[in-house]
């Protein structure tokens, strides 16, 4: 039954904003510390700072509402980033203002919000975020089931582990291979981000748990997927 829900709307809100502006930083920056994992160098681009709060959502919504709810979403974020990387790379096509080429210019747009309308950068952000959020709510929810609701902890990190494994092979391979990246930081990048992102996820499961028990308790939902079409490209069943 189509129920309405309280708080789904505001947790879709924020998981688009998160994935926008995750998206917007990863291109504009990459951070180094300076630490070094047996002499590999953890950088790793600035949108991995708040990416991993896009799958604590995920891992929320899958968690309460079940994978169908989970997958509207995953899809919204999806058009909102196409959408937002179509904007720009029309924006960059456009002529500048000559006092606003004075100031700024071409090359420095280029070089900041060039790479999100970039086709490398889009192509790299979209594959890897549809591979892994369907991953990781897939994951959480036969999870669930099997574990008969039981162990939350270990379903937001197991998911988070298959999730942002996919996802960061994938945005950190495909950016390369279009010249993103260059070669040589791959690995780096790879290794820094993805135990950033589980880091965050096992460190933020005290805040799943009361959010989730919350969620639970204002909605009166407890969703298990044992009937659900896992079909990442069906809206409707």
């Amino acid at each position: 039954m189509n129920r309405t829900y309280k708080y789904y709307d505001f947790i879709m809100a924020f998981f688009v904003a998160v994935l926008l502006i995750s998206n917007i930083a990863s291109a504009a920056k990459i951070v180094d510390w300076g630490v070094s994992l047996g002499g590999l160098p953890l950088a790793f681009d600035a949108g991995t700072l708040l990416f991993p709060v896009s799958y604590i959502f995920g891992d929320i919504l899958t968690e309460v509402y079940g994978y169908k709810k989970s997958r509207r979403v995953i899809w919204a974020g999806f058009g909102a980033a196409a959408l937002m990387s179509l904007t720009l790379w029309l924006v960059s096509l456009m002529p500048g203002e000559r006092a606003w080429q004075a100031y700024a210019g071409q090359a420095a747009y280029e070089a900041i919000l060039g790479g999100v309308a970039s086709g490398g950068i889009v192509a790299a952000s979209l594959a890897a975020y549809f591979a892994g959020e369907f991953s990781n709510s897939f994951v959480l929810a036969k999870m669930k089931v099997a574990t008969g609701g039981r162990w939350l902890w270990a379903r937001t990190i197991g998911s988070t582990l298959v999730g942002e494994g996919i996802d960061t092979v994938a945005f950190v391979l495909i950016a390369t291979i279009f010249g993103v990246f260059p070669w040589e930081i791959a690995l780096s990048l790879i290794t820094a981000n993805y135990i950033f992102k589980v880091s965050i996820e096992a460190l933020f499961t005290p805040i799943t748990y009361a959010f989730v028990g919350f969620l639970k308790q204002a909605e009166q939902e407890d969703y298990y997927d044992r009937e659900t079409n896992f079909n990442p490209f069906s809206l409707t069943s």
